[in-house]
């Protein structure tokens, strides 16, 4: 079994910073990518930002120059900076990991954290 476990969100003033975490734990054999999604009120989950084990990171443009995400391989931890907060950046922030278990089958697939919440104002 595999669990992300998010944590870090809160009620922050416009113009702040909030650090999210969020953890990996289980039966893991590898993770490919990990990222960030985030769903506002009314609104569809859309990309943050996702961060591939050996590769590039990728932002929404609408985030780009204000977040920030990096990896603790050793802690399978993904992090995400957010500088700047706008009120459009309230929303549920979701942990995504693509990875292989260690055990029979084997298996590829997604998993998703349970959500941290970001409020943002003043």
């Amino acid at each position: 079994q595999v669990q992300l476990v998010e944590s870090g969100g809160g009620l922050v003033q416009p113009g702040g910073s909030l650090k999210l975490s969020c953890a990996a734990s289980g039966n893991i054999f590898t993770i490919y990518t990990m990222g960030w999604y985030r769903q506002a009120p009314g609104e569809q989950r859309e990309l943050v930002a996702t961060l591939p084990i050996d590769g590039n990171s990728n932002f929404v443009d609408s985030v780009k120059g204000r977040f920030t995400i990096s990896m603790d391989n050793a802690k399978n931890t993904v992090y995400l900076q957010i500088d700047s907060l706008k009120p459009e950046d309230t929303a549920v922030y979701y942990c995504n990991a693509d990875l292989q278990i260690r055990t029979p089958p084997y298996s590829r697939d997604t998993y998703w954290g349970q959500g941290t919440e970001v409020t943002v104002s003043s």
